[in-house]
């Protein structure tokens, strides 16, 4: 959520931003009209709560004196039920600027290119050459069942469309990605692991930005109220909702591996087959809680963390900058990296890296202090795939394949793969 300081005192600057998220400019000008309204009504209620102070203090003095005071009660009566109306509609108005402050995306930095959609995100690197196969290549969703590492059909009968059984040397290689992923984030990379709960309140929903503009797009469970987490930032962002982190904690760097849920609510027909895109698959998530002059340099550190996952298992990759049209709710600058799939002919996306400046900070009251007498100030939060599984096992599968349908195992995973070099078919 942003400051509602900046609407008053950069009223153009917001216009300008928004408008080139595609949104209408005039939601700065309602946000405006709905902070005037609620100081006005502060303002009313304040001078008629002042005035109810002195006429209660006129009763006083009437009853002290023996004097007739019911006219000055009448009076006091009256101010009162003003002051409940006026009370109800600054709650009233109180809710909706909240609703549409929650609904207006982050700021956008200068960095972000502008652009309508995914067509016109930048390209900023590459890193490896995508093979030349000698032989007709397969997709993963024919190898996975050939080698008989997945099954597709049974994840449908169980659950529905988009929902998969990994098996045998599948869900070893799923197990060995997130282990590996995992341990070089906190072996090398500085990050504290976690585990965390997969069902949040609305609360923790709200403060990450899913809602209330995407709730479409998640998983409720109506009786508890809980929702399952479309990816672990969800809960390790809320991990300090409410807080103020003590000197000497920042930064706080997290590492957790959990399954992520998604509707995939406006996805029908796109990559329906095969690992891309899932109800339900596994991600590592990093995210981190940094100080606002220090978030920068860390998205950019994030970013390369995630890179190394992908340069240690040989992967060509490209890294790119979402422009506008592309860039997240809460992002106000993100880069994605992009594997190279045989199958798809392109590089489709991997890793999302996000800084989100004090955007969830504010939503979810998170603070820190940089020393025990300073007063508190809205910490920067960031995060990033480091990497989504399904999909690394997806460009593993089908970039490591060999002529004789078998799968080589990148070096970097054999030790997780008990010592296991290759994935042959069954005979």
């Amino acid at each position: 959520m942003l400051d509602i300081k900046r609407f008053r005192n950069e009223p153009t600057l917001l216009k300008d931003k928004v408008s080139k998220r595609g949104m209408d400019a005039k939601v700065v000008d309602d946000v405006l009209a709905l902070d005037d309204k609620r100081r006005e009504l502060i303002r009313s209620a304040e001078e008629m709560k002042a005035k109810r102070n002195k006429v209660s203090g006129e009763i006083a003095e009437k009853k002290r004196n023996k004097e007739n005071a019911d006219d000055v009660i009448v009076e006091m009566r009256k101010l009162g039920d003003d002051i409940k109306q006026l009370d109800a509609d600054l709650n009233k108005v109180d809710k909706e600027l909240e609703d549409l402050l929650s609904r207006i995306p982050n700021i956008i930095h200068d960095d972000v290119p502008e652009g309508d959609s995914d067509e016109e995100n930048v390209e900023l690197k590459r890193w490896g050459t995508p093979r030349a196969f000698d032989f007709e290549e397969k997709a993963h969703w024919d190898l996975v069942e050939s080698l008989q590492m997945a099954n597709f059909e049974r994840g449908a009968k169980v659950s529905g469309a988009r929902f998969v059984f990994l098996t045998g040397e599948g869900a070893q290689l799923e197990r060995a990605l997130m282990n590996y992923m995992v341990t070089k984030h906190t072996t090398q990379h500085g990050y504290t692991e976690m585990m965390v709960p997969q069902l949040v309140n609305a609360d923790s929903m709200y403060g990450t930005g899913q809602l209330p503009k995407f709730e479409e797009d998640l998983f409720k469970i109506e009786k508890e109220g809980l929702y399952t987490i479309p990816t672990a930032e969800v809960p390790l962002t809320n991990y300090y909702r409410n807080e103020i982190i003590e000197p000497d904690v920042l930064p706080a760097k997290f590492t957790a591996q959990s399954a992520c849920y998604r509707s995939e609510a406006g996805s029908a027909g796109r990559d329906t087959r095969g690992l891309i895109r899932l109800h339900q698959f596994d991600k590592v998530e990093m995210v981190r809680f940094e100080k606002p002059e220090d978030s920068w340099n860390a998205l950019e550190e994030m970013t390369q963390h995630a890179e190394s996952i992908l340069e240690e298992l040989g992967l060509p990759y490209r890294r790119v900058i979402l422009c506008t049209g592309d860039i997240g709710f809460g992002s106000s600058k993100t880069y994605d990296l992009e594997v190279w799939l045989p199958s798809y002919n392109e590089y489709k996306e991997i890793s999302s890296c996000s800084n989100i400046t004090d955007f969830q900070a504010r939503r979810s009251n998170i603070r820190f202090k940089r020393d025990k007498t300073a007063k508190p100030e809205l910490v920067h939060t960031l995060n990033g795939s480091g990497l989504a599984v399904g999909r690394t096992f997806a460009a593993i599968v089908e970039n490591y394949q060999n002529e004789d349908g078998s799968v080589t195992i990148p070096d970097a995973l054999v030790p997780y793969m008990g010592g296991k070099t290759v994935i042959r078919p069954v005979k």
